[in-house]
């Protein structure tokens, strides 16, 4: 679903705090987990990866320009496990910004959840702020 409210322009702020629980298909050994994040797919951070680790703590911070007028409400999070000749995708989520646009922080967990959302693969700690300017 579209939202009407449009965003001002300011600096949206993404503090990646934690993960829990991080569970990939392969379930052999523990995981060496990043997470890339984005509003646009044009434009991906990511965290550093952090190896051995079902719950990595990264406390990593990232900022996004938001022009006025951005109509895109939702923060994107893709888990991956860093392996030595490849990634492999842990779990995605989002969660919807539209509050931080209003003043609101927003400090939460997002689920990853699960081919058809039975089961998990995790969930990331999140906390984003918005700043006008």
């Amino acid at each position: 679903m579209l939202s009407s409210v449009s965003a001002p322009r300011g600096v949206l702020t993404v503090r990646i705090i934690e993960g829990a629980k991080l569970e990939g298909e392969d379930t052999f050994g523990t995981n060496d987990p990043y997470v890339e994040l984005w509003l646009d797919e044009d434009y991906k951070q990511r965290t550093e990866v952090l190896k051995d680790t079902t719950n990595p703590v990264w406390d990593q911070t990232f900022t996004f320009n938001i022009e006025e007028g951005y109509s895109k409400h939702k923060l994107y999070l893709k888990v991956l496990d860093k392996d030595l000749m490849d990634e492999e995708k842990i779990g995605k989520g989002h969660i919807d910004i539209e509050t931080a646009y209003n003043g609101n922080e927003i400090d939460d967990w997002v689920d990853l959840p699960a081919h058809l959302g039975l089961s998990s693969h995790g969930k990331i700690h999140v906390v984003i702020t918005f700043t006008p300017q």
